[in-house]
């Protein structure tokens, strides 16, 4: 990394604290009503904090973070990429859309193994069934779908897996019942395209970050071995769900089998295809894993079938998961870690396991692992394996305590960390719960704040994208509860306890989470790389 230099930042003067970037995940400026969790929740540390001269809003979705129209809400892993990467990247559905339309994805090695197996095998797809553009949607199953019947391939089965997280919480036959539909428009001359399994995404095959590999093998057993509640059809058993337990939400719905004369008509068998159909990494890499690993030891998979599997997209480019994937990932290099580390400056990483991820993998630009394990220190605090309204305050405390142990000691001079608590509480859509998420972060920036002063160090508070600060909709009087992120902005503020330099707000034309990696390094003494987009401060006389 010898060749990644910066300039030292002109009339910057030296002080001994950290400093500290704290990422309130999930925490937005929502409308400031009954709605709005942060609006309604007891936050008098962030009260203050909105008060400082250098308080901005920041934009956290859209194309702020390379997604392709301002009508798709941010999440945490492009987020994340931005906040790391110091500049925007076309991200997942982005890069999907484009391969789609340029035909490309149809021209890759791996499609080019997928029609090979198509002529004696099944093509299965795996994936979540939504339009909510965070992890799929269901416009490119569609795209591979229709290529399916236009290439001839004989046998297709889908394995749906239930949103009711990034679109509404019951929301699933707004998908299922015009998937069906099309499948059977697609059947005829000797095409035989169906749904073969499916459950919802926190209890079926969408885990991540090893907390609960019995998430995956739920699924496993559903697609695989065609193991789970029968039903005749997709929309049968969602149907039935609804009516057997009206509160049940679609992400927690039970998996389901499809079977026709009493047997399943979609487990996986020697000679298939399987395609793992979600652009987002996170939740896609275990259930890769499964897939492809001979020494696989987090579960027993019992029959595992020799498949050809590929994702979307390549979801670890360090571990290299999976090995065969559709479409190339954003190549995000020069982060501000890799940056950091070249100049030999200390650093932190700390999260629950939920967002452990979030602040070392999607933080250093899709990739696994340290930069530089001599300067750098990630600590994954364990998350409980519990519905995140019946914790919500989660890791906060143990969170908070790994870094003041470290400002404490002295030796981190940058130090990033995670609070999951809007995000992970606010999919619940529980008001109580989201409240008390949202105070939890207040309470614990109290401890934080006062050890970063006392340090001299700098405090810098933001979000990766909105969710909590949306509580529910309200329409006709009647209240709908709304767990999906937002696309509200985020905030950004600084607090400067050093008194060594004083900042002012920069005029920057549309901020957003890409201009904070440039903030941080001229905290930090550095002249930003003339790519990355502007740093938020400027150094006043």
């Amino acid at each position: 990394m010898a060749h990644l230099k910066l300039e030292k930042l002109p009339g910057w003067k030296d002080f001994p604290g950290p400093v500290v970037l704290v990422i309130m995940d999930g925490i937005g400026l929502g409308l400031a009503d009954e709605s709005d969790g942060l609006f309604v929740s007891h936050t008098p540390v962030l009260d203050g904090l909105f008060k400082e001269p250098t308080f901005v809003r920041l934009k956290a979705h859209g194309t702020a973070v390379g997604l392709p129209s301002d009508e798709d809400m941010g999440n945490s892993e492009v987020g994340h990429n931005a906040l790391g990467a110091g500049r925007v990247f076309a991200q997942g559905a982005k890069l999907v859309n484009s391969a789609i339309s340029s035909g490309g994805i149809f021209k890759s090695k791996a499609w080019e193994a997928i029609r090979g197996r198509a002529a004696a095998g099944t093509v299965h797809f795996i994936g979540l069934v939504s339009d909510g553009n965070v992890h799929s949607h269901i416009d490119q199953l569609y795209a591979l779908l229709g290529r399916c019947a236009c290439e001839g391939f004989k046998k297709v089965r889908v394995h749906g897996l239930l949103d009711g997280r990034d679109v509404g919480e019951k929301s699933a036959l707004d998908y299922f019942e015009p998937l069906e539909k099309r499948l059977k428009e697609l059947c005829g001359s000797g095409r035989d395209f169906r749904i073969a399994s499916g459950g919802g995404r926190m209890v079926t095959t969408m885990d991540r970050y090893n907390a609960d590999w019995g998430v995956v093998e739920k699924g496993w057993k559903a697609h695989v071995q065609g193991v789970g509640r029968a039903f005749p059809s997709a929309v049968e058993a969602i149907r039935t769900c609804y009516r057997e337990d009206p509160k049940v939400t679609d992400q927690y719905m039970d998996s389901f089998v499809v079977v026709e004369g009493g047997r399943p008509v979609g487990t996986i068998q020697d000679g298939d295809a399987v395609v793992f159909f979600n652009f987002r990494g996170d939740r896609a890499i275990e259930i890769s894993r499964a897939f492809e690993e001979k020494s696989f030891a987090a579960f027993d998979r019992g029959r595992v079938p020799d498949v050809f599997y590929a994702g979307m997209m390549e979801y670890d480019g360090d571990a290299k998961i999976p090995g065969n994937y559709l479409v190339e990932p954003p190549a995000i290099e020069r982060t501000i870690g890799q940056y950091l580390c070249a100049e030999g400056v200390t650093s932190m990483a700390v999260s629950e396991t939920q967002k452990f991820g979030h602040v070392t993998y999607f933080w250093n630009g899709n990739n696994s692992g340290y930069i530089d394990e001599k300067l750098e220190k990630y600590v994954e605090v364990p998350s409980d394996r519990i519905a995140f309204d019946l914790k919500p305050w989660m890791k906060g405390a143990e969170i908070t305590d790994a870094v003041l142990e470290s400002i404490a000691g002295g030796k981190r001079r940058f130090i990033r960390l995670n609070y999951p608590n809007g995000d992970m509480v606010g999919h619940t859509g529980i008001v109580p719960a989201v409240r008390i998420a949202v105070e939890t972060v207040d309470l614990v920036l109290g401890r934080l704040g006062p050890s970063v002063e006392k340090a001299k160090g700098v405090l810098v508070v933001t979000a990766d994208h909105g969710n909590a600060d949306c509580m529910f909709t309200e329409k006709n009087g009647k209240r709908t509860p709304h767990v999906a992120h937002t696309l509200n902005p985020v905030p950004f503020i600084v607090k400067d306890s050093s008194a060594a330099n004083r900042w002012r707000l920069a005029s920057v034309a549309a901020p957003g989470l890409s201009n904070v990696a440039a903030t941080l390094l001229n905290l930090l003494g550095f002249a930003a790389p003339r790519d990355y987009d502007p740093s938020l401060l400027e150094l006043t006389s």
